[in-house]
């Protein structure tokens, strides 16, 4: 069975409910995930938008979330997850509002895609400080098993 991510709320390529962006709760989605490797030892998720600022004209790949050291006896995440409601020994990083934690959705202009990306890795990192997703990909290179992408669309009204 290969690694596959999912949410109650949207399907793949799907449009996200409002209640999970900046014009609604701005709450983090509903995920769960299913096989996994054997030898996993830790999971990590990074959420992005690479079509900011404008899906015409996209100038950089905006951060929603970054998790990491996520155990493998998890199977997902509840919808607006608390951080410490986050599963033992989950270590958050910094998203582009520079805070940990979950932002969502709210692009200024047009429909965006947004990753949800799952790494299945063969090691527990080490606490890497509120870690920003390009530091988070350098710490997991050459640990990951399987990774796999669920994207989710929004506009705003």
């Amino acid at each position: 069975m290969a690694l596959a991510l999912t949410s109650s709320a949207f399907m793949h390529n799907g449009a996200i409910p409002k209640q999970y962006t900046c014009q609604g709760s701005d709450i983090s989605v509903p995920l769960a995930w299913s096989g996994l490797p054997a030898k996993t030892k830790s999971l990590a998720l990074i959420i992005d938008d690479p079509d900011a600022p404008d899906p015409a004209a996209p100038k950089l790949t905006w951060v929603h979330w970054v998790l990491y050291n996520i155990p493998p006896g998890a199977t997902g995440l509840k919808a607006a997850i608390k951080p410490d409601e986050l599963p033992k020994g989950t270590l958050e990083g910094l998203n582009d509002w520079k805070r940990t934690g979950y932002g969502g959705p709210c692009p200024p202009i047009g429909r965006h895609r947004y990753f949800h990306k799952l790494y299945s890795l063969d090691t527990v990192l080490p606490d890497l400080k509120h870690p920003t997703k390009a530091q988070l990909e350098k710490a997991v290179q050459g640990h990951v098993l399987e990774k796999f992408e669920l994207i989710g669309t929004y506009q705003k009204d």
